[in-house]
């Protein structure tokens, strides 16, 4: 018996508004509205980036005069403790939960994804983000750490996977002439959500603040509502193509066509984890985003002890010299430091996915390695010598090969494994990233306090993270460099494909999905109308306003805080 038989299967009945046949677009759909409601869902759950806005808000939760949880409570005591501030190592563990949980339920209901569709995926994303911010507001409102662990942690951390890979198949499809620029610009909305949510969360913060309270459970709440109405409008943005749609007029270059790394069969996500190339992609993810994430973390406080009062003038003064006011003035450069590696993190996500539809992924992913392995060695040599500038820009180049890295993967996937099952493939990768979040960190972290502990100047202490950091990138060149096509053998048979394409309510054209009993398409709009004519060009700018605007705002705001680094 054919499990894969629909609603449409049946005289009568007709697909629930976030069915995926719902979503297939009819002739006329113009494609560029989908990249504004992916980025529309990234945007909100970039947030996650931007969480170290509340740390100090929320450490003073409980009340001016309660003392901060002492070092003693064990963080299963604190979870549950009222009467005292959280530490913020322990809130700190959300971001940990937060990436942990996006590669674990990117990689669990990534194959659900493909078949129930985007608009379904980004629906139950946008339940999870929002609603774990809910919980969240609740367990700061009764002082309860464990509601937020929950809630953002868990629950928050199942939007972000669910609403990441969302849109990957998609657009994928959408853009097969433009593969990496597609997913570049949806996943630069991923890097560009902090850089909206941090300034509108301290905003939100200063409005609702009292004397007696801090504002951030109001806060918590009004960006629940604020997001929820954007990922709504994303998700209910989705639409996907007909079975082997192509833009009009195109056909495959030579170049694409005669490329062995382009494949033209399909691999089932289920294969996956057995062969050869998708470990070693996985590997070059990992090295990439360990190398990347590490230092981003600590991006401020490595400025400041590194350059100390050369930032303000003051070469000879170190930073554990510095006083009060002279801490504050050096801060804030380094405040303006972080945002601007966070607009080239933001920038390169669609620069260098855009340009690895030129010059290939592998190739690309070799610059990566090759470029960053001398940048990270040269390091160490401009803070010794005290080149400020060059020490930002080898940062910022960086920070954009990191974000280049999220965002050309999923092309890379796309040309290795085929397009059908992209997305679940995706969301297996993304594990990669849950290891990363925790090695790099990990690395950076520890090895720094344990060169303080053994009296290494404030000054000194990165060199050698920056040396190790600059070895694994040579060991992700080399994964790069044994990348070869994937071998035929591990590609879905004709029968196999055509069943996974029904299993995936897909359609040779859009009049399939027709109810041929009440004669309303299904088809097109979301409402269930038919789509047979051009999209408006209204909608399409309007639909690009709504994600360019607030997306130039927090561009300005990062400028306006960049501009202190150069003063």
């Amino acid at each position: 018996m054919n499990t894969a038989t629909s609603t449409l299967d049946y005289p009568g009945a007709r697909p629930g508004l976030l069915s995926k046949e719902r979503t297939i677009a009819g002739p006329g759909f113009n494609r560029w509205l989908v990249p504004p409601a992916a980025l529309a869902i990234h945007l909100c759950i970039g947030m996650a980036y931007g969480f170290s806005v509340f740390w100090l808000p929320l450490s003073k939760a409980a009340g001016a005069g309660a003392m901060t949880c002492p070092n003693t409570m064990s963080v299963f005591t604190e979870l549950f403790a009222t009467d005292c501030n959280w530490r913020i190592s322990t809130m700190g563990w959300m971001y940990t939960l937060f990436f942990v949980l996006l590669g674990c339920s990117a990689a669990l209901w990534g194959g659900w994804l493909e078949r129930a569709g985007p608009r379904k995926a980004g629906v139950v994303s946008a339940l999870c983000w929002c609603g774990g911010l809910v919980i969240s507001a609740l367990g700061i409102y009764l002082h309860q750490m464990w509601m937020l662990w929950l809630g953002s942690g868990v629950i928050g951390g199942i939007g972000l996977g669910l609403g990441y890979i969302s849109p990957v198949s998609t657009l994928i499809k959408w853009f097969p002439d433009r593969r990496g620029m597609a997913t570049g610009m949806a996943i630069m909305g991923f890097g560009g959500g902090a850089m909206i949510g941090a300034p509108l969360a301290d905003m939100l913060m200063r409005h609702y603040a009292t004397p007696g309270t801090t504002g951030v459970w109001q806060t918590f709440l009004t960006m629940a509502i604020i997001y929820f109405a954007f990922m709504m409008s994303g998700a209910m943005g989705y639409r996907v193509p007909v079975t082997g749609w192509k833009p009009a007029g195109w056909t495959p270059p030579p170049s694409q066509a005669q490329n062995a790394m382009i494949t033209k069969g399909h691999v089932h996500v289920k294969r996956v984890w057995g062969i050869p190339q998708f470990w070693l992609v996985w590997l070059v993810l990992c090295l990439n985003v360990t190398a990347g994430i590490g230092i981003l973390g600590m991006a401020s406080p490595l400025l400041q002890e590194v350059f100390g009062g050369r930032l303000i003038g003051e070469p000879g003064v170190a930073f554990t010299a510095l006083n009060p006011q002279q801490l504050g003035a050096i801060a804030a450069i380094a405040a303006g430091f972080t945002g601007l590696i966070s607009l080239f993190n933001i920038g390169g996500r669609f620069f260098w996915a855009s340009m690895s539809d030129k010059l290939g992924r592998k190739l690309t992913y070799l610059i990566f390695f090759v470029l960053g392995f001398i940048l990270y060695a040269a390091i160490p040599w401009t803070a010794h010598t005290g080149q400020l500038a060059l020490f930002v820009a080898a940062f910022c180049v960086i920070l954009s090969m990191y974000g280049g890295g999220f965002a050309t993967v999923p092309a890379y996937l796309a040309d290795l494994f085929g397009t059908q099952m992209v997305g679940a493939i995706h969301g297996r990768l993304l594990t990669a990233w849950s290891a990363a979040g925790i090695f790099g960190p990990v690395l950076v972290n520890y090895i720094r306090e344990y060169q303080l502990n053994h009296g290494v100047p404030r000054a000194q202490v990165y060199d050698i993270t920056m040396y190790i950091l600059a070895g694994m990138l040579v060991v992700g060149f080399l994964c790069n460099l044994a990348i070869r096509p994937v071998n035929p053998k591990y590609f879905m048979t004709d029968d196999e494909l055509a069943r996974e394409k029904a299993l995936a309510h897909e359609r040779a054209s859009a009049a399939e999905v027709r109810d041929t009993r009440s004669g309303i398409s299904v088809t097109g709009t979301g409402a269930g109308t038919a789509a047979l004519s051009q999209t408006p060009q209204a909608l399409v700018i309007a639909a690009w306003a709504c994600v360019v605007i607030p997306l130039a705002w927090g561009v300005w705001i990062t400028l306006q805080k960049a501009v202190v680094l150069f003063q």
